[in-house]
């Protein structure tokens, strides 16, 4: 299976690795191949046109690594391999695109858990994934 780790260095993200790695006789066949994304929001153009595209691509690359690298140490020190992958756009959709596009078998991520309102009122990663992707989600609370 290509499952896709959606990771964003919250404690949500925690709660789900560490469900992953708990769960490990589930997900830990030698014929899994994971992929954990970050998805780093896009800056505003009039700040991206004021540092330069250098500046800005520096940026993106420090924070996807800020995200990663302890993602990706965590996976190893529980004897699972796993790609990095960061993207820029909005999280629900880049996601979900990223999710469909390669051909994943399966997503999993933390969600935050808010109510009906909540998700009305700001949005939710989660509920724009669901409703943008056609891959099978794993949603860790």
């Amino acid at each position: 299976m290509k499952i896709l780790l959606a990771v964003d260095g919250s404690t949500y993200t925690k709660k789900m690795l560490a469900y992953l790695t708990t769960h490990l006789e589930m997900f830990a066949s030698g014929e899994h191949q994971f992929t954990a994304l970050t998805v780093q929001s896009a800056l505003p153009p009039r700040a991206r046109a004021a540092v330069g595209r250098e500046a800005v691509d520096a940026y993106y690359l420090e924070e996807a690594t800020k995200v990663l690298d302890p993602v990706l140490k965590y996976l190893s020190r529980h004897e699972l391999k796993a790609k990095g992958a960061s993207k820029v756009g909005s999280a629900g959709e880049t996601i979900g695109k990223f999710a469909d596009a390669g051909k994943y078998d399966m997503l999993i991520m933390g969600s935050h858990g808010h109510n009906a309102l909540g998700n009305l009122v700001m949005g939710s990663v989660a509920t724009k994934v669901l409703a943008g992707c056609s891959v099978p989600v794993l949603l860790v609370r």
